[in-house]
Parts: structure tokens; C-alpha cells; sequence
């Protein structure tokens, strides 16, 4: 009935968790490693998965390969990442419905619910973050994006289940801000892409009255043509004040100045210094994306 593909790099932290999570009757588990030096590949294998690995290049190359090499056969399939889970009501939901929708639904949306050093963040415009994660075989591929990447299904109807999926990242906050300067890297080459276009983003379109993600890509475009360091504050305050974000208390304002502010304010850092050794020429930002940050945008990125 359903395949579930996880992509994992040393995720022994998480991965039982995640697993368990979403195993019930008729539900294979695939887990696409990059890899990893822990006990990840091993607790999976216990666990029932299948395990295959392949060598990373982004999560949109790695997705699309687990597609095309992991011998997918049931009628839906979902991705999953390593630090999320799926909600026991989801489970029973996907168990119930899958099987009645109608051939015309191609694609399903569920709810994406954020955890931040063990707390639910409600407000600031996260939740819900509505996300197609369920798609049926032969209809969805990731975007081929170096940073938020979407599943894009080729045709028919999206419509959303009433349950959530929870992201709680279980590592330390040095872990976390580790992982978003090389974010901030990718999230940098997204930014420019959209000024140089170093190559066509086959992905979904930006559309303002359209589903919750084709806004949010209107959005970043209007985004993408403020002044650096202003627009950082803008979200900022947009989050926080706007949005209510100072209701999620303490734990909430680490999480909005960090993932809200410090993280933009460094993606634009990042796009000043490209600037500053290359200026604004198209070819030398290429040889210091690849030779300094070691991203080749010569060419599609997959």
C-alpha cells in the first residue's frame, strides 16, 4: 500500500523513533543512507527496513534516486526525514483513506508540526506548515533545488489529511546552528539563482492565491528583491510581533531569533562576501561558489 523513504546520515538518534513510527501492516520502510559512520544503517536493518546507499549530493538528488534504484512498487509512497514521525492519527488516517481516494488525487498534504528543544512552536506563521509528502508512484519527484526542495506531483489533485507529522531534532543547539551555516550556504546559491539563473528550477510555480507553498515562493521572490541586511528584520518582526511569534515564551524567542533572523542576517552575510571577492559578474560568483563553498552551479544540479 504505502512506501515510506527516509534519507539518513548518521541519524542513529532518531531513526528508531522515525521508524516506529510509521510501521503497520503493508507499509515498507526504505532508508537511502549517505554513508553513515554510526550504528544508523544498523538499527534500520533491525528494524525491517531496507537499507540502500548512495552517495550525497542534495536531498533532491538523493530523493529522486531512491525513486529510480529502490524497487518501489506499492501505489503511494512518502517521504519522510530522519529527525520527524508520524503521528499515530496519521497512521490510521493514511491506513483508512489510501485506498479510497479517487484516481484523480495524485498528491496529499499533511501538517508539519516543529519542536524546538523539546517544545511544540505554535505561533510566528509555523504552524500549520502544510507539506505534500504522500504521492502516488509514477506522479511525484523532488524538485531538483539545493535548498528547500518540495515533492512536485506531474499532474492530477492535491488535496490535504487532517493529521500532522512532528519535526523534533533531538541533537544539541551547536548541532543545529552547524547545520543551518551550511544552509545558509545553499540557501545563499537559491537566492542568487533567482538574480543569475544558473540553471531552471523544474519546480512548483509561485502563485499568490495558490496552495500554502506556491505562496510562500511568491513570497521569497518578492523577498529575494529587498535590500540585503533589511529584510532579515522585516521577517523578524513580521514573525515574532505580526505573527505572534512571543506567545511560544522563551523557548519560542530563541527559536524565532535564531531560524527567523540570525540565520537570514547570515544568508545574506554570505551572499555580501560572494560579492566581495567576486563582484557582480556571473562567472567569477560561479568560481567562488565552486572553489570556496564547493557548490558547482555550472550546470543542473541534478
Amino acid at each position: 500500500m504505502l512506501t515510506v523513504v527516509i534519507l539518513t546520515y548518521n541519524e542513529s538518534i532518531h531513526i528508531e523513533r522515525c521508524i516506529r513510527s510509521v510501521q503497520a501492516p503493508n507499509v515498507r520502510v526504505v532508508i537511502v543512507d549517505s554513508f553513515s559512520t554510526d550504528d544508523t544503517c544498523n538499527l534500520a536493518c533491525t528494524l525491517g527496513a531496507d537499507v540502500y546507499k548512495n552517495k550525497w549530493v542534495n536531498h533532491a538528488v538523493q530523493f529522486n534516486w531512491a525513486l529510480d534504484n529502490c524497487n518501489i512498487d506499492t501505489p503511494w509512497i512518502m517521504r519522510l526525514d530522519a529527525d520527524e514521525t508520524v503521528s499515530h492519527e496519521l497512521m490510521e488516517e493514511l491506513q483508512s483513506r489510501l485506498n479510497s481516494f479517487d484516481t484523480a488525487v495524485t498528491g496529499l498534504q499533511v501538517k508539519r508540526k516543529v519542536k524546538f528543544m523539546g517544545q511544540w512552536i505554535k505561533y510566528g506563521d509555523y504552524y500549520p506548515i502544510w507539506l505534500l509528502r504522500v504521492f502516488r508512484r509514477g506522479y511525484g519527484k523532488s524538485e531538483l533545488r539545493w535548498m528547500d526542495e518540495h515533492i512536485k506531483v506531474s499532474s492530477g489533485d492535491v488535496v490535504n489529511l487532517d493529521n500532522d507529522i512532528t519535526d523534533e531534532n533531538l541533537n544539541s543547539l551547536t548541532w543545529w546552528t552547524e547545520k543551518h551555516n551550511n544552509y545558509a550556504t545553499r540557501e545563499a546559491v537559491d537566492l542568487l539563482n533567482n538574480i543569475y539563473n544558473f540553471f531552471d528550477y523544474d519546480d512548483i510555480k509561485p502563485k499568490f492565491f495558490g496552495r500554502q507553498l506556491e505562496r510562500k515562493r511568491w513570497l521569497k521572490k518578492k523577498y529575494a528583491q529587498l535590500p540585503l541586511f533589511f529584510r532579515p528584520v522585516i521577517y523578524f518582526n513580521y514573525r515574532y510581533f505580526i505573527k505572534v511569534g512571543f506567545l511560544d515564551g522563551r523557548k519560542g524567542f530563541i527559536w524565532h531569533f535564531l531560524q527567523g533572523f540570525w540565520y537570514r542576517f547570515l544568508v545574506d552575510a554570505k551572499i555580501y562576501d560572494i560579492y566581495r571577492m567576486a563582484g557582480k559578474d556571473k562567472n567569477e560568483i560561479k568560481n567562488v561558489l565552486k572553489e570556496i563553498y564547493k557548490i558547482d552551479v555550472g550546470g543542473s544540479n541534478g
